[in-house]
Parts: structure tokens; sequence; C-alpha cells
């Protein structure tokens, strides 16, 4: 079997510890694997691992495959060129399977921001989907509904088959009280987004309800690159497979997934699957509490008092503070988008970000320039790089930098500094035995994490 993760995904709702550069699925959320290692290690009892593929967009490229390389350097992660919702993803990564004669292969299709604990129950349901797969149905794994939620789709089912049912429709989100319509009716189930189907099926759908998708497949090519070709995929339209495949196709069928499922998709769902204290409280970090009760309170970095409060969501992060009821955390995502609109740099990374090399932190940031730390630990180096649209000032603030500039060794000492012109050529390495510290200085007409072009990295980010 083949599989596919789908990790495009921004997680707004889990703002502030989520970002629009380091979603969900990178969060180590439950324990000490992230969201997507968890789900990249959930198929490996269907699929080798080069046989799981991974599609994000472009700017989550090298935080996903330095995550997966962790667990098997053979995983294939393909890189969209920008977001375009999950057909055009999903169709390209079909293109690909097919490039490598698998046509006639059953293709699992999963979320990378799922949490699932039981992995047995979990693959029973996908080998009663599997026999589904192979009749030539298109298998979605529907969550039966435990409360009335108005945050999920929902599928309605109809005649049972002999290992699920056929699907009548999907539906949209519900208000309250239809979603407690669906709810007693028992037919209704909550759209997990969970699919598969032998590839050649979903191509065929493809041909049939996205021509438009469809058609561009051809000019794909990933014999020697996993990254989606730009003037190709600005031609897709932007469709989710729901709208594009499920909701029209006449080879749905539904299979009960029989395991644990929570996509944790706001603070609330986060709270309910956390261990809570005598008081129904979630604390984590430097947290002190006086008559608190069925709260969860995070903080990242200072101290976080809080008393004679309930029913209340509190995360600290080292340059935000979010503050909501419980019970209406979905409404994070519209401080979300009112924090975008504002151009607000909370909502893209972190101040501080690590590496598999050591960690850097932003300090000011300002029109045309960034200013940063950068811990570089001993023995460790990052990428040979350079930008297209920014140059960089060093000076070292502890141990010594070794430098490389354009085909040039220079080691740099505490107190000195060194100028990396736009476009040149370099690296910065510490082959030392002390941490080393230096503070950076971007300046340039574009600032950001995706102006690094790579030519050799030790991390297997190239």
């Amino acid at each position: 079997m083949k599989s596919i993760i789908l990790a495009g995904g921004s997680g707004s709702r889990l703002w502030p510890l989520s970002r629009e550069e380091y979603p969900k699925q990178l969060l180590s959320l439950e324990k000490d694997e992230s969201l997507l290692q968890m789900t990249f290690n959930r198929l490996c009892a269907y699929s080798n691992p080069s046989e799981i593929v991974t599609v994000t967009n472009i700017k989550h490229y090298s935080n996903i495959k330095l995550q997966l390389n962790k667990i098997d350097t053979k995983n294939v992660v393909i890189a969209e060129p920008f977001g375009k919702n999950t057909a055009p993803a999903i169709a390209s990564t079909l293109k690909y399977f097919i490039e490598q004669n698998s046509s006639d292969d059953i293709v699992l299709i999963v979320p990378s921001d799922h949490l699932i604990k039981d992995t047995d129950k979990f693959n029973q349901t996908v080998e009663e989907g599997k026999k589904l797969a192979e009749l030539g149905y298109i298998v979605t794994f529907g969550i039966k509904p435990t409360y009335p939620e108005t945050g999920y789709g929902y599928i309605k089912t109809k005649k049972e088959l002999s290992f699920g049912y056929e699907v009548e429709k999907f539906v949209e989100k519900p208000n309250l009280e239809t979603a407690k319509k669906y709810l007693d009716s028992g037919n209704y189930y909550w759209n997990g987004g969970i699919f598969m189907a032998k590839i050649s099926t979903f191509m065929e759908e493809f041909s049939k309800y996205a021509p438009e998708i469809y058609s561009k497949l051809d000019e794909l090519d990933f014999s020697n690159s996993t990254q989606i070709d730009y003037s190709i995929y600005e031609k897709m339209p932007s469709i989710s497979i729901d709208y594009a495949i499920m909701e029209k196709s006449q080879k749905i069928a539904l299979v009960e997934l029989q395991s644990d499922w929570n996509d944790l998709g706001s603070w609330q769902s986060l709270y309910n699957v956390k261990e809570k204290d005598e008081n129904g409280n979630v604390l984590t970090g430097s947290v002190v509490v006086d008559n608190v009760k069925n709260s969860f309170i995070y903080s990242q970095k200072e101290v976080v008092a809080v008393s004679s409060l309930e029913n209340i969501i509190l995360v600290e992060t080292e340059d935000a503070i979010m503050a909501c009821k419980l019970d209406e955390s979905q409404n994070v995502k519209k401080l979300y988008e009112k924090l975008k609109a504002k151009e607000s740099d909370t909502i893209k990374l972190h101040k501080t970000v690590f590496r598999p090399w050591g960690y850097y932190t932003c300090l000011n940031r300002g029109e045309g320039y960034l200013t940063k730390t950068i811990c570089v630990m001993p023995k460790h180096k990052l990428s040979v790089q350079s930008h297209n649209h920014r140059s960089e000032h060093w000076v070292v603030l502890e141990g010594r930098a070794l430098v490389l500039k354009d085909g040039k060794e220079y080691i740099i000492n505490a107190g000195d500094s060194i100028d990396i012109p736009l476009k040149a050529i370099h690296s910065l390495q510490n082959p030392y035995d002390k941490e080393l510290k230096i503070i950076e200085v971007q300046k340039g007409d574009y600032i950001s994490e995706d102006d690094i072009i790579r030519y050799e990295d030790c991390y297997g980010r190239v």
C-alpha cells in the first residue's frame, strides 16, 4: 500500500503556539514526537518509508524533511510552490506514484495533524477499508459523533455494504440545532478527511469530475525533483478533494473508524485529550494558580499567575499572550485573521526557532531589516547557501566561527565581524568545542526564511 500525508495546513486555531511557518503538525503536543512524526510512524504499518509521500508547502519543506529524516531518510516530501487546497496536492502526488509504476496500488491518504492513540483499532479499520478499495470504491473513514460538533463537516450514509456503507452525501459544518439532529439520526458521521482507493480509481474520478486538474498532470515531471513546477501548478484551481471529487463521485463508501480520533483543531480539543489535575486543570510551564478550575494554562517562558477563574484558555509564548473562554476556543481563528490583516509578525514565526544545528532568536524587525541572535552548537554547521534578496552582517559574540564565503575560509573570533553580500555562497560553521553565538543583521527588499537557496546540507534539506 502507498500512503500520502497531507501537511499543508496552518493550524490557526492553535495560535500562538502554532504559527504560519511552524504549524501544528510540527508541534509536539501530546508526547516527544510531533503530530507529523506520529502520523508517519502509524503509516509504516502499511507502507515502506520510501512509499510514504508527504505533500506540503515549500515554506514548510525543510522542517518537514528534517523531522521525517529522524525516523527514516527514505521518506519522500513533495513541495507545492504555494497552497492550492487538497485536490491539486493529492492529484499531483498520485502522478508521482504513477511515475513509479504504481497505478494499480491502493493509496491511503491522511492528514498530518490527527491524534490517534489506539493504533491497533486504526489498523483494523484500514484493513476493512482496503477490502472496499479493492472493489473499486473510494473509501472515507467516518467518525461516529459523540456530541453535536459544529466545527466538522458530516457524511450521511445510506445502504449498508458488507464492510461499511454507501455514502448518500457530504454536508457542510452545521449550526448547533442541525448538529443535534445529525447526532440523533444515527446515520451521520464526522468527516475526518481520511481516504483510500486504488490510484487508478482516484485518477478516473479526477478525469471525470476535475478535468481542469487532471489535464495538467501530464505536464508534471518528478524524475529530477520532488518540487512541483510553479507554472503548471498555478493553472490548477484551488479546491478541496471533497468539493472536487467526494461530493460528486458515485463510488464513495464509508467505513466507521474504530479507533480514537482527535484532529486537535482547537485549544478545547487539546484540553480534552490532556491529563488533568484534581481541579480539572491542564497546567504547563511556570504556572501558579489559586481557585482555578477546568482550565488550560500554558506558559512557554514567563511566570503566569491566575486566580479565581474557571473554564478558560490562557497561552503565553515569548512574543504573544492569548486568552479566551474554554468553550469558545474555535474563535481563536478570528483573532488570527485580525492579526493577519494587521500583518503581525506573531502569526508567522516564533521569536526563538530551533534548528538541528542550534537555534536563533529574532530581536527586532523593520522595513527592510531583521536582527537576530544565532547559536550554533559545537561540531555543527549551517547549510551552504545563498540569498537573492538580502545581505547579512555577522558579529561574533561568543566562541569562534568558521565562515565559508565564495570558496574561501575565514576564522572569526569574538568581537570580530564579517559581511555576507547579496547572492554570496556562504556557510556559518562551528567545528570547535564551545557554543558559537553571533548577532546577524539582515538587510534587503525581502526578508523571509524562504529566501534560501541550499547547495549542501548535512541535515538532508537540499
